[in-house]
């Protein structure tokens, strides 16, 4: 039993970093799902591509503010383990 209660304590400190994942796949769907809704709406291939260009191109900028701290937070402990190597 005490590993189940272990598992479900590591579920529960990655609930974080589980909702960050949902909303990057949120994200990186959004151009998709707005080229669906406006193909259901009957509208022009060239306003839909319009469209979902601008929406994936704010979900890009928003994914990369949402995973900037990840990336700076690698570089830092690459730069950390050349200063060892060195």
């Amino acid at each position: 039993m005490s590993w189940i209660k272990k598992e479900l304590n590591y579920i529960k400190d990655s609930i974080p970093q589980i909702a960050k994942g949902f909303l990057l796949f949120l994200l990186v769907s959004s151009g998709l799902g707005v080229a669906i809704l406006l193909n259901y709406l009957d509208q022009n291939g060239t306003i839909i591509a319009f469209l979902s260009f601008v929406v994936e191109l704010i979900s890009l900028i928003a994914s990369y503010f949402l995973v900037r701290k990840y990336f700076t937070e690698k570089e830092e402990d690459s730069k950390e383990q050349k200063k060892r190597v060195k």
